[in-house]
């Protein structure tokens, strides 16, 4: 019998499980759940959007919107509607505009403010400032915005925007689809093209999504194999009906925890395929999973599947470096994988990683060691050698999450594919993401308690 769920609060332990069965929907994509509100809100017109992750981020960014002067609201059937104001009608908040946890959140609606002539200041949680904004504020700076915040380019942060923004082209340092979106949404506010470059693809959830609503952007290769993403400037954008598909991040903690049991069988439903999210998937049948897409369709111009796993043992791979993009949230949880896989698992390319909610290189490396997995941090990845089977588990002091919802569940999966328990310190930072974790989990047969 499945026990009941703890409250997301305080540490938790996960024991060791049997066999996970069952099918699940996983709340909407965070991702295309920020992007939905926000572009919604430059519309002039009724946006309705289903599947809406209702975690702590994406309500964040809703009552940002809020403040921006958008009307957005929940009816009794879990629908989200948003009024906009149109491309540069949003309004000055009146306060501080507090983002919690989310760097998605935050980075985006800097693309945004930065195209309006007011003053905005961004805080968040203790995690999100520690986070550096500078990669952000330097391309929305060329194009006419001033930023003001602490040292090392850290919240809280004040954006002064203008209102006719210049139109640039910029090419990204790194992989990173916060900065191509910020330019981007910022791209809207500039007359003319404004184009970003990119050397390594990154989710194009943005692009997909101006599309639906109505705005131009295009995609075309340059000689060199880079990516130049344009957007044109100043559309009239039209209200738009979403249905947001099921966050393959969210997906990849089931999926996972079924893969490494023998005899579980999972089927997750909805779940978005987009092949700039779906690096997990494909590095997880590198490694022997039994994994299938069934029901492949296409909804609100994503591609979706139900995701269909079975228990089986893994081998440890060398994932290649130019994946990292397509699945950089779900290094944490493929550490776990490579944890129970027989052989060698070797990680590299994600410097990214160590900017995120936590240092989850670190993160990682010192939980994993703690449980009794052999692994050796690099300064851009990790190599983990495998258990062949269950990891020995039963850590004496917590898991330090850090404030990370990832590295939460990372960990209390690593406990169901243990041979003793695993407790972390704080579950608390899941709800930023996944607020039903815990009872999902417990639906298809795990067990957890304070």
């Amino acid at each position: 019998m499945n026990q009941p769920s703890p409250p997301l609060k305080s540490a938790i332990r996960a024991h060791p499980a049997d066999g996970l069965s069952g099918v699940v929907a996983v709340p909407g994509d965070k991702s295309i759940s920020h992007r939905a509100l926000m572009l919604g809100g430059l519309t002039v017109g009724e946006t309705v959007v289903s599947g809406l992750l209702e975690g702590e981020d994406v309500l964040a960014t809703a009552e940002a919107m809020r403040a921006f002067g958008a009307e957005v609201e929940r009816d009794d059937d879990g629908v989200w509607h948003v009024w906009g104001r149109g491309v540069g009608g949003l309004k000055q908040p009146d306060d501080v505009i507090d983002l919690g946890n989310s760097g998605t959140g935050v980075r985006l609606l800097m693309g945004l403010a930065a195209g309006h002539p007011f003053s905005t200041v961004f805080t968040g949680d203790a995690s999100l400032r520690k986070r550096p904004m500078g990669r952000i504020a330097r391309p929305l700076e060329a194009m006419g915005a001033t930023f003001e915040g602490r040292d090392g380019d850290r919240l809280p942060m004040t954006v002064k925007g203008r209102e006719c923004l210049l139109p640039i082209t910029y090419e990204t340092p790194v992989a990173s689809a916060q900065i191509k979106s910020a330019v981007l949404l910022a791209g809207l506010h500039a007359p003319g093209e404004t184009s970003v470059i990119e050397t390594a693809a990154s989710r194009d959830h943005t692009e997909r999504m101006v599309r639906a609503f109505g705005g131009d952007v295009r995609v075309a290769p340059r000689d060199d194999g880079a990516l130049v993403i344009t957007v044109a400037g100043q559309p009239e954008l039209t209200p738009a009906t979403i249905a947001v598909p099921g966050d393959p991040s969210s997906a990849a903690f089931p999926l996972v925890a079924a893969a490494l049991l023998p005899g579980a069988e999972v089927t997750v439903t909805g779940v978005g395929v987009n092949p700039l999210r779906a690096g997990l998937i494909t590095t997880l049948q590198e490694m022997g999973a039994v994994l299938t897409l069934e029901n492949q369709r296409e909804e609100g111009g994503e591609p979706v599947a139900d995701v269909r796993v079975r228990g089986h043992e893994l081998a440890g791979v060398e994932v290649p470096p130019d994946r990292a993009p397509t699945m950089i949230d779900e290094y944490p949880i493929l550490a776990v994988a490579a944890s129970a896989a027989r052989g060698r698992t070797v990680m590299r390319g994600l410097e990214e990683l160590r900017v995120k909610e936590s240092d989850r290189l670190s993160a990682m490396a010192t939980g994993l060691k703690a449980a009794g997995v052999g692994v050796e941090e690099l300064a851009d990845g990790l190599i983990i050698d495998g258990c062949a089977g269950r990891v020995p588990g039963g850590n004496n002091t917590p898991v330090a999450t850090h404030l990370d919802h990832r590295i939460a569940m990372s960990f209390l999966v690593l406990g169901l594919a243990a041979e003793r328990p695993v407790t972390i310190d704080d579950a608390a930072p899941i709800a930023t993401s996944f607020p039903d974790f815990l009872n999902l989990m417990t639906g298809l047969g795990a067990r957890f308690e304070p």
